[in-house]
């Protein structure tokens, strides 16, 4: 146990000095003998440290390796919180320089909390992966990241955070001008009888009316006036604000794609 404190110590030292390769490898080590001695808590936070330095180094590969050993780590003690906490961590560090690799530590992340049943300690980690999403151009997947996350509220009963998922998915789509999408994603989402009978849906109906009708004008005053979509997250309400981004002019209505073109010669 004496080693490892010494080399907890080295660790500080350098980092003191910024040494911060050194201060790296002096925590690698520190983890290493807790390992030995059976300690995996100590280990992990030795690991998370040594991350955090590897991402200062840009050591990218490093800091997925040091964050994912962590989550292994508290894992191994029953703590399914730090282990997730972990990979989040992990995940924020690597989001400018190796983006999928953080989406897809986010996402193991909201795995490891929803199979245990604490969906709504995930909440910051689903707007984490939903806002890299977005900056990445990434719109179906922001969307269903979005469902994912009404989904975990519905099973916390967290009924306002649900249906403001459910709302941001319709507005994810609406933004990349898939408008079959949204109004599929409307239809499915009012199913459910708490976002059927929220101001959320009635919010969304809206939108895709203004839509079907071609109606800019609308669609420009309900994005940047509702108190509904104002309330949302700001990375939601940024979208909506640029609403409408496309013709409206060449979407189909609600008829049209429900229903065949009459033909004027089978009239009689």
């Amino acid at each position: 146990m004496g080693h490892c404190y010494s080399f907890v110590r080295a660790a500080l030292a350098f980092r003191f000095a910024k040494e911060n390769a050194k201060a790296k490898e002096a925590y690698e080590k520190a983890a290493t003998g807790q390992e030995r001695l059976s300690s995996p808590w100590q280990a992990a936070k030795h690991l998370e440290s040594a991350g955090a330095l590897a991402k200062e180094l840009e050591n990218w590969n490093e800091v997925a390796d040091f964050y994912k050993r962590a989550c292994e780590l508290y894992t191994e003690c029953g703590k399914p919180q730090p282990a997730s906490d972990a990979l989040a961590r992990g995940a924020r560090a690597l989001e400018d320089a190796v983006p999928d690799e953080a989406v897809r530590m986010y996402i193991d992340s909201c795995g490891i909390l929803e199979d245990e049943g604490k969906e709504q300690m995930a909440f910051d980690t689903y707007r984490a992966v939903t806002s890299l999403y977005l900056k990445l151009e990434r719109f179906s997947d922001a969307a269903t990241i979005l469902l994912r996350w009404g989904l975990a509220a519905d099973k916390c009963k967290a009924i306002n955070s649900q249906c403001k998922a459910y709302l941001s998915a319709i507005i994810v789509y609406l933004y990349a001008h898939d408008i079959k999408q949204a109004e599929q994603c409307y239809n499915d989402c009012s199913q459910i009888d708490a976002f059927f009978n929220s101001e959320q849906n009635y919010c969304a109906e809206k939108l895709l009316q203004a839509h079907r009708e071609a109606d800019v004008e609308e669609t420009k005053h309900i994005a940047q006036s509702n108190s509904t979509i104002s309330n949302l997250d700001h990375m939601i309400v940024r979208l909506a604000r640029k609403l409408p981004t496309g013709d409206l002019n060449a979407v189909p209505s609600s008829s049209a794609t429900e229903e065949e073109p009459l033909n004027e010669n089978d009239l009689t």
